[in-house]
């Protein structure tokens, strides 16, 4: 009796140790991945004082959820003719103005900008209880969506065509993305060091493992479905610390169909990796663009190589916003990557060879 009692004992407690130990270390990981996720910052690439505030039409308007926003109409070229209107979202701890540096050469060519800034920025009300961080969450999804049903209205008032570009800049870049799915107003979306929120986060949990697991045979040879559950569990845990959700980018951009996409990302981003652009551009099902801009850090593309930068927005917003004939349509020039017709399907593609950093691919299958 005794010897049953004791391996039925054993067989319990060994059951309850296989349980326990994957359970507490997996609330180790998620706890400092979170507070990861809560403290990361990406510092801003250009100062107030890069560009210019130039005057517009200020105004005030409501994000879809009512929160009170302001943002600007900043005014085409007189002397050309006018070609659409550009919803541009800034960086993280940026305001509206800096569209004034990102689409100067687009209002030189005849596009109007709508510029937001986004709540707990610039000019806009704070929101109780809600830290702006680099994370697009809903809340700025729906700041977006709001800037959107604000500048249709503008136009239908106006007797123009209710149709509109989408700019975005980082943070910016992902609102703009996830505020666009089934929104049929929104024609072209042009991005610049945009990245998704999960599979960001999933990068920087393999990047910085070696914090809080100290075997490296055993966190660099965790199975790929090892690192998409922790982050599941991480998205729960921010989303239920901070009281908003973190829509996926990654998701969405399947999502917009046909909607043509320009994406750009310096190569030398060392803050998020240029495989998130590869990523966003891979996803995308309509005519799409890719530029690695050459030795360009975060955001500096535009500083990097101004006349590209110029070259490649413009004519983007015009062949596929404005509708212009180009003599030369939108393609190549060594740089520029181009699929010209939409995708029948979304392509199936290995998100690990996205979200691992370099230390750590010699592993994945390509």
């Amino acid at each position: 009796m005794f010897l049953r009692n004791w391996a039925l004992i054993s067989i319990v407690a060994t059951l309850v140790v296989l349980i326990t130990v994957p359970i507490l270390i997996l609330r180790k990981y998620v706890h400092l991945i979170a507070n990861i996720f809560q403290n990361t910052h990406v510092p801003l690439s250009f100062a107030s004082r890069d560009y210019p505030t130039t005057d517009g039409e200020a105004v005030d308007f409501r994000a879809f959820d009512g929160h009170l926003l302001r943002g600007v109409f900043l005014p085409p070229n007189p002397d050309a003719s006018l070609k659409g209107t550009i919803i541009f979202a800034h960086e993280l701890d940026s305001d509206k103005y800096s569209a004034n540096l990102y689409c100067k050469a687009l209002r030189d060519d005849g596009f109007e900008i709508f510029a937001l800034d986004f709540r707990g920025q610039g000019e806009s009300a704070h929101e109780d209880n809600y830290k702006v961080r680099l994370w697009p969450s809903d809340r700025e999804q729906s700041d977006m969506l709001g800037a959107i049903a604000f500048v249709e209205d503008r136009l239908e008032r106006q007797g123009r065509l209710r149709e509109v570009g989408l700019a975005g800049i980082s943070r910016g870049a992902g609102a703009a993305i996830i505020a666009a799915v089934n929104v049929p107003t929104v024609k072209a979306i042009m991005i610049d060091g945009g990245f998704s929120t999960d599979a960001y986060l999933e990068y920087l949990m393999q990047r910085w493992v070696g914090i809080f697991a100290k075997v490296r045979l055993v966190y660099e040879n965790h199975h790929p479905a090892f690192w998409r559950f922790l982050r599941w569990l991480t998205m729960r845990e921010v989303s239920r610390r901070l009281g908003c959700r973190f829509p996926s980018v990654r998701k969405a951009v399947p999502r917009l169909g046909a909607t043509p996409m320009l994406v750009i990302h310096g190569e030398k981003d060392g803050h998020i990796p240029v495989a998130q652009a590869q990523m966003i551009f891979e996803l995308a099902r309509g005519p799409k663009y890719l530029w690695i801009c050459p030795r360009a850090k975060h955001n500096q593309s535009v500083a990097t190589q101004p006349e590209l930068y110029e070259n490649y927005s413009v004519r983007f917003f015009r062949e596929h916003l404005s509708h212009t004939v180009e003599k030369e349509p939108l393609r190549g020039d060594g740089l520029l990557s181009q699929i010209a017709q939409p995708l029948d399907e979304t392509p199936k593609i290995s998100y690990t060879k996205y979200t691992k950093p370099a230390r750590m691919r010699k592993n994945v299958r390509k």
